[in-house]
Formats: structure tokens, sequence, C-alpha cells
């Protein structure tokens, strides 16, 4: 097969999928148990963050990125990755985060770099995706 969309035309930097997993794993544990700074420091120095995706400002740069997770900081956190895929150097995945009797199951597609860090980070979730427990 050859031309656009093909398999000739894979990206050129790719991850094994069980290593995109361990990079998942990582920020989900570092989310439930790190900083801010912990967490932003996960991200490349230019990364995106867009979370919820269609409400509210695009976060840029590992600064502001750590401003984003410092809402949580403190925060009893648990998190569980519920369902994951992986391609080349992305990853989309479902996962749980519970604080105090909240419950929320985004999904959430991640961009890596080649020295593992995040670059784009996208989650999607809404009023419908929120449990009380």
């Amino acid at each position: 097969m050859s031309g656009r969309g093909g398999l000739c035309s894979l990206p050129h930097m790719s991850f094994e999928p069980d290593a995109l997993e361990k990079l998942v794993t990582r920020y989900l544990d570092t989310v439930a148990t790190g900083t801010a700074d912990d967490v932003a420091a996960l991200y490349a120095e230019d990364a995106t963050l867009e979370d919820p995706v269609g409400g509210g400002e695009v976060h840029i740069g590992r600064q502001a990125i750590a401003g984003f997770y410092k809402n949580a900081e403190g925060a009893e956190l648990k998190t569980e990755l519920l369902s994951f895929r992986a391609g080349g150097h992305e990853a989309a995945f479902v996962f749980a985060i519970t604080v105090g009797t909240m419950r929320i199951e985004p999904i959430e597609v991640m961009t890596f770099n080649a020295d593992g860090q995040i670059t784009s980070m996208k989650a999607y979730w809404g009023p419908q995706n929120i449990t009380q427990l």
C-alpha cells in the first residue's frame, strides 16, 4: 500500500504500545500522588493541555500546566486506567479519577515526544461523565 494514509506514511517516530502505556500509567500515578510541579514535569516545556476540550482555555507551557494541576493539589485522588489504545507516538485512554465522593471518567488523548514527555493532552468529558458515589 502506498500514498497518503497508507502504510508507507507512518510517522517516523513511534513507541511500542507497552512503552506508551507505561508513560500513561506514570502520568496517572503522578496525578494521584504527586504535586502540581511533579505532574507538569512530565510535559515538554512548550506542551499544550486542554481539559475539558471545548470548555475553556488551552494551557500552553509547563508553567501554565502546573497552574492547572494546582487546583487538585492536596486533594485525595485515586486514578484507575480503564481502557488504553496506542498508535505511533500517541495514546488514547479512558480512566477514572475519584476525588472525595465524585468519580469522573474522561477520555484523554496524549502525544509524546522522543524523550517520552507529553507534548499535548486533550481531555474529553462533561457532566454526563461524573458520578456521585
